[in-house]
């Protein structure tokens, strides 16, 4: 074992685990007797790990998951129901701690991966959908259930609008009903929906290809640049795009990819 899984072993947390296979970095949410809903301290070791395995040179892929039934309740309502007591600013420093994690995760350098075994409802439904991929089970049941109790989807809807778009965001939001997992893959809130005994293997093997056949340094760059160029105008992007293309041609990956492919060399990433 080399000393960055090593060092990742160490990460001890409470409710959150941390450890790497085969270059797979899990992230698993172990709050299992709460539905795995997250309060201050969830989303802070839920930031330490996902600063701990952008750093770690033994992985290269991240799967988030969970224990227990549920993937994710969402925020705990008796952690919320205590900070209706706190002032305007104390709630805000709160809430930006949640926005923290999930900006964390949709600029992270690394490609996550959701492994959803359970319901993912409100904040849980965001924390799946902001992954790059997602796997779950046609049991699982998604949606953002806020309104219904006098709550808003703020955070998550930020992400959710550049996701699935506007029309179905607001079929979401605003109902605030559940939806079924194969509704969810309709919508584009997950890529995939594979039987319960397969979820783990499935979802192993399409990091491990991730893994294997792609550059790290490429699968960065793209993922930077979608999140970039949404913000950009069509001449803004354009130009965007035309620079990074001429950086990527002298980067070491291509490179190294282009000459493997040109002499019919195999490459591993």
């Amino acid at each position: 074992m080399n000393d960055t899984a090593t060092s990742a072993e160490k990460l001890k947390m409470d409710f959150v685990h941390y450890d790497v296979q085969d270059r797979i970095g899990y992230i698993t949410l172990a709050r299992a007797e709460k539905r795995n809903a997250l309060n201050y301290e969830v989303v802070s070791e839920l930031k330490r790990a996902f600063a701990a395995a952008e750093e770690d040179e033994a992985c290269k892929v991240i799967v988030l998951r969970a224990e227990g039934k549920v993937f994710c309740a969402g925020a705990d309502l008796e952690y919320i129901q205590k900070l209706q007591d706190n002032d305007y600013h104390e709630n805000l420093a709160d809430s930006t701690h949640l926005m923290e994690l999930f900006r964390m995760i949709y600029t992270l350098k690394k490609v996550v991966i959701a492994q959803i075994h359970g319901h993912a409802i409100a904040g849980g439904c965001g924390l799946a959908a902001i992954c790059d991929f997602g796997f779950t089970v046609p049991e699982a049941k998604f949606g953002y259930t806020e309104v219904k109790i006098g709550f808003i989807p703020a955070i998550v809807k930020v992400f959710l609008l550049r996701k699935i778009g506007e029309s179905r965001a607001k079929q979401l939001l605003l109902t605030g009903d559940l939806i079924s997992a194969a509704e969810a893959e309709n919508y584009g809130l997950v890529n995939y929906v594979v039987p319960a005994e397969e979820l783990e293997q499935r979802v192993f093997a399409f990091a491990q290809k991730l893994c294997v056949e792609n550059s790290k340094q490429s699968m960065e760059v793209t993922k930077e640049m979608i999140a970039r160029v949404q913000e950009m105008t069509l001449e803004g992007g354009l130009q965007y795009a035309a620079e990074m293309n001429a950086v990527a041609r002298s980067s070491e990956d291509c490179q190294r990819g282009i000459a493997a492919f040109l002499n019919k060399e195999p490459i591993n990433w």
